[in-house]
């Protein structure tokens, strides 16, 4: 007969103590622009030079004297003379972006001109500085541009790459170590043959592996660990070196499932048994001050141990900053259940404004994950929704 869990310990709970195991990593690295994006900055930049570096035309039209312009208008137009050099009664013809001339302060936009011969026809009264984009005006010498921890985004990187820089300092993003566990499981290099009854093609290490990746570590997967606490032992501390680790399966009760021991009997098991639904196995613990996530086997309830607690796991050891999710508000087409005393991840479908939840999805039905658009999170003091109630609703990344 299995064991049962002691105790379980709330969502909340559990990722405090979790998180409080994890110190951020200090590493740097110089990566060159191309490859910045996406990367947390470890110090920050101050503006070396001023941008634009000169004045220039902000639109195509003619450099001028803006006192040259005074009361001009479509019936009363003021003539000047196109000229090579500005002076009083003169204009030059410029692109936008181009350097302004010496001697001009204004630019006349080219819809309000008209051009005959070698000369223009100003129909527009100008003031100093329009039409004019003045040194400086995007980012001046010594600026602020970016603080320590900020997470760079595409447009950054030309900012960035305005001020004259190639290469910037970023934090070393976490390796987290992959390991898959279950006398069950079947490496997918075999997944052309079907496998025997009782035996199932290993998918969990893939997920959190591309999860691991979308969410700014570095994923290293090992082979497939037998599931003999000797062996567990032998695979985590061949990963110690690992910034975090990830055990997946055998974090139930049962005869077969020494993932949580394992951690206990290395390190620190700082939890086992969750308030979150699917999820509830759910282990944490810290080795040698590495964090390790004992995951579920069955797929969904190790989904959602990755979103609650991998995930802000990754970005305290990245200093990645808390990125606010999108939320949709919908109303329910159907009424939800939920268990109390747990978070209740539940599966939902758009339904045109509405949504609905997936009936009869159980934590072992992966392919629920694909088919829903989206979820919401019952909290464990709540006895679900009825139909037509408005929730929150968080897209599936």
């Amino acid at each position: 007969m299995g064991r049962i869990f002691k105790e379980r310990t709330s969502v909340d709970e559990a990722l405090q103590l979790f998180l409080e195991s994890i110190s951020p990593l200090r590493h740097t690295d110089e990566v060159p622009l191309e490859a910045c994006a996406g990367r947390v900055l470890a110090e920050s930049v101050v503006s070396g030079r001023d941008v634009p570096h000169y004045r220039r035309a902000a639109m195509d039209g003619y450099a001028v004297r803006a006192s040259d312009t005074q009361g001009s208008s479509p019936a009363n137009p003021v003539l000047l003379q196109l000229s090579d050099s500005i002076e009083e009664g003169t204009s030059m013809w410029v692109h936008t972006g181009a350097a302004l001339p010496d001697g001009a302060n204004a630019v006349v936009m080219v819809e309000d001109t008209v051009t005959t011969g070698d000369m223009v026809e100003i129909r527009a009264q100008v003031y100093p500085g329009r039409n004019v984009g003045q040194v400086g005006e995007d980012i001046k010498k010594e600026d602020l541009v970016f603080e320590e921890g900020h997470l760079l985004r595409p447009c950054d990187a030309a900012v960035l790459a305005s001020l004259g820089l190639d290469r910037v300092s970023v934090f070393r993003k976490p390796v987290v170590a992959i390991i898959p566990t279950g006398d069950e499981l079947v490496s997918r290099e075999k997944a052309d043959e079907v496998p025997p009854p009782g035996m199932v093609i290993e998918t969990n290490g893939l997920m959190a592996a591309l999860y691991v990746n979308r969410w700014g570590g570095i994923p290293r997967c090992t082979g497939i660990v037998p599931d003999r606490p000797e062996s567990i032992k032998e695979a985590v501390e061949a990963n110690l070196d690992a910034d975090m680790i990830l055990l997946s399966g055998g974090t139930s009760v049962g005869k077969r499932d020494h993932a949580p021991g394992v951690v206990e009997s290395l390190g620190k098991l700082l939890v086992h048994g969750i308030g979150l639904s699917p999820g509830k196995p759910a282990a944490l613990g810290v080795i040698s001050k590495t964090p390790v996530v004992c995951l579920p086997g069955y797929p969904v309830a190790g989904l959602v141990a990755l979103y609650f607690f991998v995930r802000p796991g990754i970005r305290k050891l990245g200093s990645i900053p808390e990125m606010p999710e999108i939320v949709l508000r919908k109303r329910l087409a159907a009424k939800i259940s939920s268990k109390i005393g747990y978070v209740n991840f539940i599966r939902v479908v758009f339904e045109g404004d509405r949504v609905r939840p997936l009936m009869g999805a159980g934590a072992g039905v992966l392919s629920s994950v694909a088919k829903a658009d989206g979820y919401v999170l019952v909290p464990e003091h709540v006895e679900g929704y009825e139909e037509g109630q408005e929730v929150d609703v968080f897209l599936i990344e």
